[in-house]
Parts: structure tokens; sequence; C-alpha cells
């Protein structure tokens, strides 16, 4: 039988509600898109077994419990009652399945990030501290083959074999993020987003880029690498003032 039959939604608390509070956190930022978008947490040793939001429930609604548990391996997810979307089991199913590195996966349309995922050369060049952050850290698809049911997951996976490449810029699509955990893949796509934002809102001046040497942008990204705590910082406070607000998050 399937997790999803048999384990009430109250396992992996501390990781459900961390989960719930950057799904709120996206919607605040209008980061997300109706309810077309998907974050996962794998809670299991090879990262088979992942948390992801259920179909069809909008970001600024979900709560800890309301979180699917799924098997990357069972072939019966789909069929059963309250099954996930079918793009966002074929896209984190498959991840979760080949990248056991990927243990949260953050996949969003948001604005810059799909402006810069639309341009003919989605590469995004260091130009600030934010753009030097993904220098050498990220892949491009150029291959977009239309929704992401099963087969375009496999083709996604296939791309983030690298553990050192933790942003899929999804050309024609939008933006994929891993990390660690929650609040190191959320802090990623925060930074992401605003990076791009940077990056568009330069071209649309029409003027010359001010673009860093190689060996400045991977020097900033290695020390932003290992910056401390910064991604746990942002999550505590992000569920500090849900908190402050009596949200309904962590229920």
């Amino acid at each position: 039988m399937s997790l999803t039959s048999l384990r009430p939604n109250i396992d992996h608390w501390s990781e459900r509600v961390d989960m719930a509070a950057t799904f709120r956190w996206t919607a605040r930022l209008n980061m997300h898109e109706a309810v077309a978008n998907h974050f996962s947490l794998a809670v299991n040793d090879d990262g088979t077994q992942f948390l992801m939001n259920p179909n069809q429930v909008h970001f600024a609604r979900i709560r800890a419990s309301d979180l699917l548990l799924l098997d990357a391996n069972d072939p019966n997810v789909m069929e059963l009652p309250g099954a996930p979307d079918p793009t966002a089991w074929g896209l984190h199913g498959s991840i979760h399945r080949h990248c056991p590195h990927a243990r949260c996966v953050m996949h969003v349309h948001s604005i810059f990030a799909t402006v810069l995922a639309s341009l003919a050369d989605s590469s995004l060049p260091p130009i600030d501290q934010n753009t030097a952050t993904f220098y050498n850290r990220y892949v491009v698809d150029e291959e977009f083959g239309g929704l992401a049911f099963e087969s375009e997951g496999e083709r996604c996976a296939g791309m983030l074999s690298d553990p050192r490449k933790k942003v899929m810029i999804m050309g024609n699509h939008g933006v994929l993020v891993i990390g660690s955990d929650p609040a190191d893949t959320f802090n990623r796509l925060y930074y992401f987003e605003r990076a791009a934002e940077t990056y568009i809102r330069a071209l649309q001046t029409g003027l010359p880029l001010r673009v860093l040497s190689d060996e400045i942008a991977e020097k900033t990204a290695l020390e932003l690498d290992d910056y401390p705590d910064q991604a746990e910082a942002h999550l505590r406070e992000i569920k500090a003032i849900l908190d402050a607000e009596e949200s309904d998050y962590a229920n």
C-alpha cells in the first residue's frame, strides 16, 4: 500500500512546519502562480520518500498537516484518492528518484526567473553580489518539451546529476531550485528571483553592463556558499512573523 494511505499527516512534523512556512512566504512575495507550482522535501535516507503540497491548493492556505507523504518508487501513487498534481509527481518524483542530493526541490514560475527563462540566452551574468551567488552554480534547460509529466520529469532529473548545480533555469518554463533542507532551498529561491530581477532591470536600461571578472565572481560565490546561518535565520524570521500574525501554517 502507498505511504499516503498508511500514515496520518503528522509524521516529520518539524519538516512539515518549515515547508508550510515557505509556501506561505512564497505566496506573500507573489512568487507563486495560482495553484500550479510545487515544493517537495525528502524525509528518508535515499530521498525517495518525500513531502509535497496537495493538488490544487493555494500556497497561501497550505498547512503543515496538508502535505502529502509520497514514495517516488510507488507506481500506484496517481491512482490513489488525493493523488498529487500529475506534473508535480512527474517532476518531483523523478528528481527524488534519481537525485538523492536534491533533498528539497522548489519549482515556481516567478516573474523575473521566468522572464530570464524566456530569453534566447538564459544565462545569468555576474553583475552584482546576488547574481554572482549563482556563478557556475546553475544549468539551463533548453529542451522544453511541454508539461512536466513523467518523461519530461525524467529528462529534467538527468540534468541535476552534478550536486554543485543547485538551480535549473527551465527554458520557456520557470525555475527549479534544490537544496539540503527547506531553509537552504527557499533562501536560494528567494535570492535567485532577486538576482534575475536585477539582471532584467539592468537590461531594461539599455546601457552596458558592468560584469564581474570570472575570478571575482567565483570568489564571491564561494564566500556566499559558506556564509554562516543566513538561510536558517531567514526561515526563522519568516516563521516568527507568521507566528506573530497567528497564522495557521503550523496546524
